[in-house]
């Protein structure tokens, strides 16, 4: 996620105007309002510092990426989207195993 939907997504789900939120932050709304639209990115103390006054914080968690060939996922990345989608479907279970009957035409 990037800077400009973080602050944004932060700043209204505080009930904020831009008036105030900069007024809690210490920083102008036309500021907040260049950050939001993404034609200006804070620097990460300042991020920080407008997400604190929202009433937000944010935690950073490192992990290593590994890159396919470009467009791809990788191997890592494509095992993610798919455990994600299978736990989107409940596992239903039957007590008894049916298999399809085929008959001959």
């Amino acid at each position: 996620m990037d800077a400009a939907v973080l602050l944004r997504s932060a700043r209204l789900n505080a009930g904020l105007t831009l008036r105030e939120l900069g007024e809690r932050a210490g920083t102008s709304h036309s500021t907040l309002a260049a950050y939001e639209a993404g034609r200006k990115t804070p620097s990460v103390a300042t991020l920080d510092r407008v997400l604190e006054a929202a009433g937000f914080a944010v935690d950073v968690t490192l992990h290593r990426r590994h890159r396919g060939a470009a467009g791809e996922l990788s191997r890592g990345e494509e095992l993610v989207a798919v455990l994600e989608l299978a736990a989107q479907f409940p596992a239903v279970h039957s007590d008894r195993l049916e298999m399809p009957v085929f008959r001959a035409t």
